[in-house]
């Protein structure tokens, strides 16, 4: 069963509560916190991608430099320098954004959303590359170009490169193979533990230097900007905590690890991002994590009355020890 993790208080009366499950590792990749159903399988969404990455390097994909890797595994935000990015390893590898298979989308970002709608309607301004796997796509295509793989159909359960990366997550994980979903992007999404997802990212924190593993944590940690966007959950959790190497994912889904290999992944039920963040922050201190003045309550939106702050939304007290 789920539990009750983060809470809504309103004028000192608790409003709403966001249940569901977590698990944090020590450094041994031992469970030294459970809560919840952790050990069931969830679809871990976007926070698969640096496996999908590591999947990728194994099968002779090489990134020009780290941040072209890191747009490889981003849950980007279509703001400019993140659309060059992929336009640059489409134009160095011979693709063009017609056959990105990620659907037609508009930045996440508010600021370039509202510049790409100027004068048009949604569905005239919505493009693959916006969309915020279309790093991860491009990759992909490249990947398949390297091994002489069909490009057309790559999003397929059968293509060799989805084969790949079915067979890269179980051995990373652990995780027994299982039926697969479909994910928001179109591509197979594979079920894993949160257990497991946290081991996942221990060995990507503590991978031996030059690893796929390590090369794509590296490229995380050395980019976060690259892999979110402006004031992304990621980012600001990331700036604010040197060494971290995380991910989030859609539905309430986050996985990180710290160099050590302690590590952590929860699932929100609800899927509501305005409890990822106090969350992520408690499970941070109970890591071990000094977080400054400067770093409460970040990222974290206000319960406001009449334009006042009026309430808070926290972790719930005493959840973690």
């Amino acid at each position: 069963m789920s539990v009750d993790l983060v809470e809504v208080v309103r004028s000192g009366f608790r409003e709403c509560v966001h249940r569901g499950s977590v698990v944090i590792l020590d450094s041994n990749g031992d469970p030294e916190v459970t809560l919840g159903e952790v050990h069931l399988p969830i679809f871990p969404r976007s926070t698969n991608k640096p496996m999908q990455a590591i999947t990728l390097l194994r099968n002779g994909f090489e990134p020009i430099d780290d941040t072209e890797l890191a747009i490889a595994t981003a849950s980007h935000f279509g703001e400019p320098d993140h659309i060059a990015l992929v336009q640059r390893l489409l134009d160095r590898t011979g693709f063009d954004e017609t056959q990105l298979g990620c659907p037609p989308d508009l930045p996440s970002d508010e600021r370039a959303r509202a510049d790409v709608l100027a004068g048009k309607t949604r569905a005239e301004a919505a493009r693959r590359i916006y969309m915020n796997c279309s790093g991860k796509h491009a990759a992909m295509l490249a990947t398949c170009a390297i091994n002489d793989w069909p490009t057309v159909g790559y999003l397929d359960a059968a293509h060799p490169l989805q084969r790949a990366v079915s067979a890269t997550i179980a051995d990373i994980t652990g995780e027994p193979e299982t039926d697969l979903g479909i994910d928001g992007c179109g591509l197979p999404i594979v079920p894993v533990s949160l257990v497991n997802l946290a081991r996942a990212y221990a060995a990507m924190a503590t991978g031996d230097p030059g690893t796929p593993e390590r090369r794509v944590a590296d490229a995380i940690r050395a980019h976060p900007r690259v892999i979110s966007g402006t004031d992304g959950p990621d980012l600001l959790t990331m700036r604010a905590t040197p060494g971290l190497v995380c991910k989030i994912g859609a539905d309430g889904v986050h996985a990180g690890a710290l160099p050590d290999g302690r590590a952590f992944a929860y699932k929100i039920d609800d899927g509501h991002d305005r409890a990822r963040m106090p969350l992520t922050q408690a499970i941070l201190r109970r890591m071990g994590v000094e977080w400054t003045d400067a770093h409460a309550d970040l990222g974290t939106p206000a319960v406001l009355g009449g334009g006042a702050r009026v309430g808070v939304i926290r972790a719930i007290p005493g959840l973690l020890g």
